[in-house]
């Protein structure tokens, strides 16, 4: 079998012009089949599509018997056909029939045909079908000939799912995924949403598919391979970084971005036709396929590398801003997973959820996505290949799944869920006002996170009586560059003007670890949670740390300023720290400008080394803060932004309650100020445990205020603090039942 001298893309826009024409389905799929029966010189040329029910039918055939169309069926593995959609790859045999998979059907005739060569029609890196050729001829197909049928299996598919599949012949047929699907994962910011499904990674339209002008196709690919390379061979000279990733997932980059055979296989693409595009896509799906089955976790990683290699050379392609796009009222963002740039690109008036392939509980989409209460669920495993664009969705960030395309019942029911909520948050509403009090008359003051512009106008429309942490490094994480003195300064200013004469406590630059700021060099670390991150990042680049702590003096300027360091892990962190505090006051004092009026320094109690030393720190600093967080994860040795590990632990479990019995022991002893400001504050369950371990100070995501404001008011204070005292000497693992036992048996409205 060899391509005929019109080459590749004649055949592809005979294939185009087939399919566009008006005929029926069916006569435009047998006319297909001749065409590329004939141009390929194959005696044979099928096509076979998958049933909803998965068993692969005979829709067309050139060669074959007539009579065997839609009577010729395969069950799922089936044959060599079966073979091929298995694999997800293609199949190349010289002597078919004597194969252990061949499947022998007597009604279609093909006896004779001994080499076969089957490819799948990928959709997505999802496989909706095969396109084989066949020769009487005992021979092994050429590399050049499996190319060209894979390309042209390619747009094949598109343009098969294009057809909109509404005729007799092609209904049923299992192009898109369209049966309901439950999808269980994480919930990682709480919620419920219905709606539909949007793609982060946007896909190449049906019109971009060919292309008339091969040159100038290939020229654009040439300029947006070249531009990646640059970008990551910048990054791998330390002039730029890439926020979440190793060193070690640098070189996997640089080595396919370079990789010669998948430069070639794009280009050969553009050649016969395709534009740059479509030729992207078309390596997408054959790593999709080939990579998605495999069980080792290193390989499946690669296609992670993979994917993201596609996807900066799509935007490369694209041009800047091809993320930026009008969204549906109801939009449930799908993608394999979010940084906070991506998610505050998106008008969040209109995205009423997010639904992603990984993500953890910490990482920074599940922050953002909190701070804007907008329900959020993870870890969906296989979740890009299982929806399409358009598709009817639901978050149910309440239970930790996905709905994909659900039933009327399901949907109705979601929607008298959504009510409840809404309900709920009714009353939460008429709470804003209401003082914080327990039933026995203690006071707990209910303080907000937050890190962003968009956090500010939550403030009063939580109830909230301050910014209990604020997340300084988020305006570095979302910037293009270092911020400047003015933009930090303004910033800070905003953020005390809105709060007016409520407190706010900054913290300054977290980063390192997890957050590796895309302007920064990174260094690779083996342990980066251990490593040179936060206070300790700070302390070695003092001008870095002293610029924000002069923002922050000069945004005061006469009004009371609260300063905490994150991760102070021993007493002379935070003497050098304080130090260059007092630095900064005394430079502005000396130049006239006009210094807090109040000035608190505080530390946040995050290392467990501080346990054992809370003596040495307590008369040191003016408040503390408990980042439960990274606090648990120390304790633990658990990383909380691995999902195999993150969720093994439960911070309701009797060795850090007593962890944090002995913070709010030694705080009460001492009369330092504290607060929990970690994610648990939130929770009315984890937040009762807290007030019953005596803490009156809990900063949480605004939308945890309204729920755990209402447990305060139902709770008795000393009731529950002689509970939750007997609970925590237990042996267990954890008591995250009893207690919720104990706040049932004490009415306590969670």
């Amino acid at each position: 079998m060899a391509m005929t001298p019109l080459g590749p893309r004649s055949l592809l826009r005979q294939i185009r012009e087939a399919m566009a024409g008006g005929a029926p389905a069916q006569s435009r799929l047998d006319m297909v089949v001749r065409i590329i029966a004939r141009q390929m010189v194959a005696e044979v040329c099928s096509i076979y599509l998958r049933r909803g029910e998965g068993d692969l039918e005979l829709f067309a055939t050139e060669g074959l018997s007539p009579e065997a169309v839609h009577v010729t069926t395969l069950k799922p593995g089936e044959g060599l056909v079966g073979e091929v959609m298995r694999q997800g790859r293609p199949v190349n045999l010289s002597d078919a029939p004597n194969h252990p998979s061949f499947a022998y059907r007597p009604e279609t005739g093909e006896d004779p045909f001994h080499a076969f060569l089957g490819v799948p029609l990928l959709r997505g890196g999802r496989p909706i079908g095969v396109l084989v050729v066949q020769n009487r001829t005992e021979r092994t197909y050429g590399s050049d000939e499996v190319e060209d049928l894979q390309i042209i299996a390619m747009v094949l598919a598109e343009m098969v799912a294009g057809e909109g599949l509404r005729e007799t012949a092609l209904k049923g047929v299992d192009i898109t995924p369209h049966r309901p699907e439950r999808i269980k994962g994480a919930r990682l910011a709480e919620g419920l949403a219905y709606g539909v499904a949007v793609l982060h990674e946007r896909p190449v339209l049906m019109g971009e598919l060919l292309s008339e002008d091969s040159a100038a196709e290939e020229e654009r690919l040439k300029k947006a391979v070249g531009a990646l390379q640059t970008q990551i061979d910048e990054m791998m000279d330390g002039q730029h970084g890439l926020v979440g990733a190793s060193m070690d997932v640098l070189e996997t980059y640089r080595m396919f971005a370079h990789d010669r055979g998948w430069n070639r296989s794009l280009e050969e693409a553009v050649r016969d036709g395709m534009t740059a595009e479509a030729a992207v896509e078309r390596v997408r799906s054959e790593h999709r396929a080939r990579l998605g089955q495999a069980r080792d976790p290193y390989l499946r990683e690669r296609l992670h590398d993979l994917e993201d290699l596609n996807d900066r050379l799509l935007r490369h392609l694209q041009g800047d801003g091809a993320q930026s796009r009008e969204l549906p009222a109801n939009a449930i963002l799908i993608a394999r997973n979010l940084g906070p740039a991506d998610l505050l690109e998106y008008d969040r008036k209109k995205l009423r959820g997010i639904l992603l392939e990984e993500g953890s509980g910490a990482s920074h989409a599940a922050i953002i996505a909190r701070a804007l209460d907008i329900p959020c669920v993870g870890r969906l495993d296989g979740l890009r290949d299982a929806v399409s664009e358009g598709d009817p969705v639901i978050v149910d960030a309440e239970s930790g799944e996905a709905f994909l395309r659900p039933r009327a019942d399901v949907i109705k029911a979601i929607q008298t869920r959504i009510e409840v909520r809404e309900q709920r948050k009714a009353e939460f509403a008429k709470l804003r006002e209401t003082p914080a009090f327990t039933r026995d008359g203690a006071k707990i003051t209910l303080l907000m996170n937050a890190g962003l512009d968009i956090d500010l106008e939550l403030l009063t429309e939580a109830g909230a009586e301050g910014i209990g942490l604020f997340r300084t490094e988020f305006q570095f994480m979302v910037a293009e560059e270092l911020p400047r003195f003015n933009a930090q300064t303004a910033l800070y200013r905003r953020v005390l003007d809105a709060a007016g004469d409520m407190p706010v406590t900054f913290r300054t630059l977290d980063l390192g670890g997890d957050k590796v700021l895309p302007y920064m060099e990174a260094e690779r670390e083996d342990n980066p949670a251990l490593g040179w991150r936060a206070v300790r990042m700070g302390l070695d680049r003092p001008a870095l740390l002293r610029l924000q702590l002069r923002a922050l003096i000069a945004a005061a300027r006469g009004r009371p300023l609260r300063i905490m360091f994150p991760l102070i892990a021993g007493i002379q962190e935070f003497r050098d720290a304080r130090d260059l505090v007092d630095i900064e006051v005394a430079w502005a004092e000396r130049r006239g400008r006009t210094p807090p009026s109040r000035l608190d320094v505080g530390a946040m109690i995050e290392a467990p080394a501080l346990l054992f030393h809370l003596d040495a720190l307590l008369p040191k600093v003016d408040f503390v803060s408990v980042g439960t967080n990274d606090l648990m994860q120390y304790m633990f040795a658990a990383d909380r932004g691995n999902p195999r590990v993150a969720d093994r632990y439960d911070p309701l479990s009797p060795p850090f309650l007593r962890a944090l019995l002995s913070i709010q022991e030694a705080c009460a002893n001492s009369g330092t100020p504290v607060s929990v400001c970690g994610e648990i504050a939130g929770r009315p369950l984890e937040a009762f445990a807290l007030v019953a371990l005596g803490f009156d100070r809990l900063s949480m995501p605004p939308a945890g205020v309204g729920p755990v404001k209402r447990m305060i008011l139902s709770c008795d204070r000393e009731a529950a603090k002689k509970g939750v005292m007997h609970l925590v000497g237990r042996f267990s693992p954890t008591i995250r039942n009893e207690i919720e036992t104990l706040a049932r048996k004490l009415y306590v409205t969670l």
